[in-house]
């Protein structure tokens, strides 16, 4: 913020869009990139620059030099409320004073020549934005449909304050951009009343493959697109053919549209919504414009462009800083090892791996049709796609594991380091002894460039979805039984490879987005509650007051199946609804291959027949626990009314949370059924069977786009190369199932193989830097329901052998998840090797009032069945009595 000198003076307060002139230093990053377009002869929409000088003079007039730089002074940007303390105190002083009358003037006076009260969008442009290395879209404040010369000097001057809001102030503090160094030009031009706009990127921003152009595209002004409110087509040109090599025709809800005061965010005409914005000839146009783009720029460039009436305009570019050097190629489907095929993503370096969590989702080994399935829905309910090229999941040995260095790299890189790693002890529990975290061999700035931009499209895209899950989550039941019919009724392959493109892909990635805002509604607030009613009461009360998500009547979907259950054998409930309402769900739900409970006409009576033995139902159980909850709240209540009251919220916070991420996941998992449905279907038709559960999903899709019933032949032959990969694929599918579960943490390259063959292997970390200390009579793990009960241990490898539990015995396993949950009203207590306080076998048991301890690590190996042990839910121990 340098002071003007008489030299300054000089500096013109405004330039034409088009000036040669128009430096970085004069108009900023985004106006010089427009500049440096417009004399190019690209299309821009016409217009003037607002220069940093006439900033500069506004700041000197009204002496506020010296307030602005003492209020960012005061900044820690570690502390958030000194940020916001910050930009408020700005914003008042420039609200203070008008633009002086000589800017005013040159302003108004280059606005007429656009014409009379011409709309125009202001926009923003900073000195240190759209760098080469820096770029931080959005940092500062852009007004569209802007009418009128008071209207227009109004929003010049909310420019200037905006580039003092908390956010940037953070930011260029915590990339070392000194205060008084920046500066904020404006540039004011036609808005452009387009009937589409979108972003282009001249290399695939996932990929980061330069031989591929990413079109985004939607109906109305582009800030539907830009702000994520609205899902784009998408199409993937290949730059070699100048041909779509992709292209994704998206349920397009929302567009942006000019009002007379601005503009507004409207609904898409019905007969638009699944309509493609783009033809042929236009994506043809957009790509030899990025193309130009690129070679101007002599990097990949990010474009944002408008249409109107068929011809385009660029409104912004900037250099793509975030894009990812295409990985190296590890060891895939391809690669032999002694003639089995290698699934392993722990070769590819140095990380910390864990399964706890998504190993609950997700226990067995995957296929390669399952696992694309499971791309998709990862990539919908996880959208950061890792940091700077590093994975933030894995398969390993055709399990799914969670890079843990990726996860915490990514918070360090934002400051959040320590604030991450304790709220995810409750997710991964706490690292073995001796097992550390390795950092990222990347920069914080890259992890900040690749990482930012997806975060806030992430934040935005959740924001949106969580305002539609009311009326989305429900509706899904019916969609999938629609889906279902139509797929079995499909007489054709092409008609079967139609239905993914256009339908049910779509609701797979739909479906998995809904939980991805379910579970990031407010699930912070039971973390917190732990640690405070452990200050207030004790352990048995904090356990029964964490407890009612199935509060208000509802059921908390993970409990659904076992509540179903009994509601059926008391009569409220017919086996037909229960199937229809919870067939879906079971241990293996997320793996395709794998039956659902409901195709199984016996395993209803299986269900019930375990249920008639239980000491009490789930109903029972959860009315046992109500009651124990309302004389917990009446004795915290007795003691401190005011906290109680304050807890109460908090927790009423978390199990709304709780309940929107369990139904959205209970849907997704349905989803999942609707898929397996589609390739039981691809297999009868093409006469491959099961054999089509070991291709991916580009595959299946290339055999059902060759052949058909028609009996044409496969002329590129590529549906016979793939099914020649079923054999070899299946036999390592097979060898890795025939593994027990790998351990709960694997740090570098780990051979399952190998592992397996050790006498003295552990199930809980690879390798462990601390000896495994002399098994004695006590086992450790985590509280995840209070309650002390002894009993005999009952030792299960799956769900399946659940029929072997008997009423009253301590149920021990590996790990659990709904599909368990039918065997834990059988159960004294449960003890799992994998888990954490927020695992699902803590979250269940907490809510039926059952001991539980989670995470012990090695429990199924040092205990046996018959084993008479005493679990302490409580102190988190299991003791061999």
């Amino acid at each position: 913020m340098t002071i003007t000198t008489p030299s300054d003076q000089a500096l013109p307060l405004v330039r034409p869009l088009a000036d040669p002139a128009a430096d970085l230093a004069q108009v900023g990053g985004k106006g010089a990139s427009l500049a440096r377009l417009a004399t190019a002869g690209l299309p821009v929409p016409t217009g003037f620059h607002v220069t940093t000088e006439a900033y500069r003079r506004f700041l000197a007039e009204a002496g506020l030099e010296r307030p602005v730089l003492a209020a960012v002074a005061a900044v820690d940007p570690a502390r958030p409320e000194t940020l916001d303390a910050a930009s408020t105190t700005i914003a008042a002083l420039f609200a203070e004073h008008p633009i002086p009358a000589d800017t005013a003037a040159a302003i108004t006076a280059r606005y007429r020549e656009l014409g009379a009260d011409a709309p125009v969008a202001v926009r923003s442009s900073a000195t240190a934005e759209d760098l080469p290395e820096l770029s931080f879209a959005g940092q500062q404040d852009t007004y569209l449909n802007i009418r009128g010369e008071a209207a227009l000097l109004r929003a010049v001057r909310r420019c200037w304050a905006s580039l003092w809001t908390a956010r940037a102030i953070g930011y260029r503090a915590r990339t070392g951009i000194a205060p008084d160094q920046v500066g904020l030009a404006v540039v004011v031009q036609e808005l452009v009343a387009a009937d589409a706009a979108g972003i282009l990127f001249t290399a695939n921003p996932m990929t980061g493959a330069r031989d591929q152009i990413v079109i985004n595209a939607s109906w109305g002004l582009g800030e539907a697109v830009v702000g994520g409110q609205v899902t784009p087509d998408t199409v993937v040109v290949d730059r070699a053919t100048g041909e779509p090599a992709e292209q994704r025709v998206a349920d397009k809800t929302t567009m942006t549209v000019r009002t007379e005061t601005g503009t507004a965010e409207v609904p898409v005409p019905e007969e638009l919504r699944r309509e493609p914005v783009l033809n042929r000839a236009e994506t043809a146009t957009l790509t030899e414009l990025g193309e130009r783009i690129e070679k101007l720029y002599g990097t990949p460039m990010d474009v944002e462009w408008t249409r109107r009436g068929g011809e385009f305009f660029v409104v912004q570019a900037r250099p793509i800083t975030t894009l990812r050097t295409p990985p190296v190629k590890l060891p895939d489907h391809d690669s032999t090892d002694g003639g089995y095929l290698v699934w392993n993503d722990s070769l590819a370096g140095d990380y910390l791996w864990t399964s706890t969590n998504i190993g609950e989702a997700v226990p067995d080994v995957v296929t390669p049709c399952g696992w694309s399935a499971l791309k998709i829905f990862l990539d919908g309910s996880l959208p950061i796609d890792g940091a700077a090229g590093h994975k933030l999941v894995g398969n390993i040995g055709g399990r799914l594991y969670l890079n843990l260095s990726t996860i915490f790299g990514l918070a360090d890189a934002f400051f959040m380091g320590e604030k991450a790693r304790t709220g995810t002890e409750q997710v991964f529990g706490i690292l073995p002894e001796g097992m550390t975290i390795p950092e990222l061999p990347t920069s914080r700035w890259r992890i900040m460039g690749t990482g930012l931009t997806q975060a806030i499209r992430a934040r935005r895209k959740f924001a949106a979805d969580q305002k539609v899950f009311a009326d989305v989550v429900p509706r899904t039941p019916a969609r999938c039984a629609e889906l279902r019919g139509r797929i079995r009724a499909a007489r054709s392959t092409a008609e079967l490879a139609r239905l993914w493109r256009e339908e049910l892909e779509p609701l797979h990635r739909g479906a998995a987005e809904m939980l991805g805002a379910g579970a990031r509604s407010d699930d912070s607030a039971l973390a917190l509650g732990r640690k405070e009613l452990r200050k207030l009461v004790s352990e048995e009360d904090a356990n029964l007051l964490l407890s009612g998500a199935q509060a208000d009547g509802g059921t908390l979907d993970s409990l659904g199946p076992v509540v179903g259950l009994a509601k059926v054998a008391r009569g409220e409930l017919t086996r037909e609804a229960y199937l229809e309402q919870w067939g879906h769900r079971g241990p293996h739900e997320l793996e395709i291959s794998f039956p659902r409970p409901a195709e199984d006409p016996h395993w209803l009576d299986a269900q019930l027949a375990g249920l008639a033995d239980a000491r009490q139902d789930a109903v029972a159980l959860l009315e046992r626990q109500d009651a124990a909850r309302r004389s917990a709240w009446r004795r915290l209540t007795e003691a401190d009314a005011d906290q109680a009251e304050r807890l109460r919220g908090k927790l009423a916070t978390w199990t709304g949370a709780a309940r929107m991420r369990e139904q959205a996941r209970s849907e997704a998992v349905r989803v999942f059924w609707v898929v397996r449905d589609w390739v039981l279907r691809a297999g009868e038709l093409t006469g491959h069977g099961e054999d089509l559960f070991f291709l991916y999903l580009d595959e299946l899709l290339g055999l059902l786009d060759g052949p058909d019933l028609d009996g044409s032949d496969d002329l590129d032959g590529s549906g016979d190369e793939a099914l020649a990969q079923v054999a070899p694929r299946r036999a390592t599918h097979h060898r890795y199932a025939a593994l027990p579960p790998y351990p709960s943490y694997i740090r570098g390259a780990f051979d399952p193989f190998a592992w397996y063959a050790d006498p003295n292997r552990r199930g809980d970390a690879w390798p462990s830097a601390a000896p495994a200390e002399p098994a004695g009579d006590t086992i450790t793990g985590y509280s995840g329901a209070a309650g002390v009960v002894e009993g005999t241990a009952r030792v299960l490898a799956s769900a399946d052998e659940g029929a072997s539990l008997r009423p009253g015995e301590i149920l021990v396993t590996t790990i659990t998840n709904v599909g368990w949950t039918p065997l834990f009203p059988r159960a004294a207590a449960v003890v799992t090797d994998v888990g954490a306080p927020l695992s699902h076998a803590a979250i269940v048991a907490r809510e039926l009032g059952i001991p539980a301890v989670v995470g012990c690590g090695d429990a199924t190996m040092r205990l046996r069945t018959g084993d008479r042990v005493r679990v302490d839910g409580s102190r988190g121990t299991v003791q061999v009595i």
